[in-house]
């Protein structure tokens, strides 16, 4: 099945702690059915001191289910996503407003 919810896109909460919560999806699993959103189901990592980062106490977004998030159309509400054809090409569309995405 093709994925309805894609890195860069802009999405809302529906569910959990984080409810009503917005941020944009910054890594797609699909395999596992989830979303690494950033600001949004944020969990503190105890990391070592590297060369590369001194290390502590680091909040980190972790991966969220994908149907308990909602795309945000052009007005700022949650939609589902649909496909259908444009031409010869497959699109992503707004249930809501019916426009491409």
């Amino acid at each position: 099945m093709a994925a309805k919810l894609k890195k860069g896109d802009k999405v809302v909460v529906l569910a959990g702690k984080d409810k009503g919560k917005e941020g944009e999806i910054t890594r797609v699993m699909p395999k596992d059915g989830k979303a690494v959103v950033d600001g949004v189901n944020i969990a503190i990592r105890h990391t070592r001191q590297s060369a590369q980062s001194q290390g502590g106490r680091i909040p980190q977004a972790m991966p969220i289910d994908l149907s308990n998030l909602a795309l945000l159309d052009k007005n700022g509400k949650p939609t589902r996503v649909g496909f259908k054809m444009d031409g010869d090409k497959k699109v992503r569309f707004a249930k809501t407003t019916g426009d491409v995405i």
